[in-house]
């Protein structure tokens, strides 16, 4: 008897199931491992973040704070439509809570990305657009970032043009520097709409 084709999701959901196992860097997590993502096959936008904070760490939904209601806003959507998995696939630098330093919580863990992207990136075959959320993603990701984040993200259009859209963290604490840089509201987050609804 042949067997059925598998589902599409069925790798993905297996990487899932690995990730969320993972204790790879324990021993350096405050809080102990606890993996965020949230991934499906048909995805055609990506968000790549930093890295937990303490409330997405006991809620494990990845945005679930005020960072996420700033980055909601900037997308034009509504929760209902963040989390739809079969739209939207959500994975950060770091997949665990790393700690807090002295100006807030630590950079993501490095050994987490090596490990991890490349893997999931191969099962998600249908994303058109990519958001680099902060200096980690965009370090990774963009070959001609800027030498500063400001650089970087003003230089959107160049970088839209091979599929990645670099953001500012939405985080409060950038409050003031979204504040000197009207033309972030002005100009890239009406851009960033515009490019949602295209693929979306």
């Amino acid at each position: 008897m042949p067997s059925r084709p598998k589902p599409a999701d069925a790798p993905l959901d297996r990487l899932v199931t690995e990730i969320r196992a993972c204790t790879l860097c324990s021993e350096h997590l405050p809080l102990g491992p606890r993996p965020v993502v949230r991934l499906g096959a048909g995805a055609r936008l990506l968000v790549i973040g930093q890295a937990p904070g303490t409330k997405v760490h006991a809620s494990g939904v990845p945005w679930d704070d005020a960072s996420g209601e700033r980055l909601r806003t900037w997308m034009g959507l509504d929760r209902e439509a963040f989390y739809d998995v079969s739209r939207i696939a959500i994975m950060p630098m770091g997949f665990c809570y790393p700690g807090r330093g002295k100006g807030g919580d630590l950079p993501p863990r490095p050994e987490c990305a090596p490990r991890w992207h490349a893997r999931v990136l191969g099962l998600l075959p249908e994303v058109r657009l990519t958001l680099l959320i902060g200096q980690y993603a965009q370090a990774r990701y963009l070959d001609t970032r800027g030498p500063s984040l400001e650089q970087t993200v003003r230089d959107w259009q160049r970088h839209l043009a091979q599929g990645f859209l670099p953001l500012p963290h939405p985080s409060p604490r950038n409050t003031l520097w979204l504040r000197k840089r009207p033309w972030f509201e002005e100009e890239v987050v009406p851009a960033l709409q515009s490019e949602l609804r295209k693929w979306l």
